[in-house]
């Protein structure tokens, strides 16, 4: 009799704990971080054809593009190492190398009118749109789950299964959020 009794409690026993909540939000947690993933690498995918298209009109600029190129190879490593943290400061990095990347076409007229340029400026701000709703979704679902395995008896669960609250996708290196600096003051070479 006792065992029937178990056997019927425990599926009402694992719900009440939360466990499977849990589980529930890890998994969309994890699946809106992939998102971000799938966002920054789009990303860092479509840097090296705008940067082409900006060398063509402006090849003087070598600096800008190592910068450019040193913050898109961050970026990749931060997305193929899947640490939040480190995926959320790599972008910020990339974007300030790539607001000075795009502030050179202000000195060329030709650059700033080719379609290849402007086609990839939208596919870029498209991109970056998509980054902003995938961030928004992954620290939503990230807060849900954190304040979740908080309360009880769901913070019991999860201390014994072993689940730990999740890192939220925000920028942590100091100056990172500061605006890029342009000069303009040295006039453009003509080639």
């Amino acid at each position: 009799m006792r065992f029937k009794f178990l056997v019927l409690a425990l599926p009402l026993l694992t719900g009440a704990c939360g466990y499977n909540a849990i589980q529930s939000m890890d998994e969309t947690a994890a699946a809106a971080q992939k998102q971000i993933s799938v966002q920054l690498q789009r990303r860092a995918d479509l840097v090296p054809n705008l940067v082409q298209t900006v060398k063509g009109f402006a090849a003087q600029e070598a600096e800008v593009f190592e910068t450019v190129a040193k913050a898109r190879a961050g970026l990749a490593g931060a997305v193929s190492g899947g640490k939040v943290g480190e995926m959320a400061n790599a972008n910020q990095n990339l974007t300030g190398a790539l607001g000075r990347l795009l502030a050179i076409s202000e000195n060329y007229p030709q650059l700033k009118s080719d379609a290849g340029f402007l086609k990839l400026q939208d596919e870029l701000t498209g991109t970056e749109n998509r980054i902003a709703v995938s961030r928004t979704d992954y620290n939503g679902a990230v807060e849900a789950y954190n304040a979740y395995i908080r309360k009880f008896p769901q913070v019991l669960t999860a201390k014994v299964i072993g689940s730990k609250p999740r890192e939220y996708f925000d920028v942590t290196n100091p100056g990172a959020r500061e605006a890029p600096v342009v000069d303009f003051s040295k006039p453009p070479t003509k080639n």
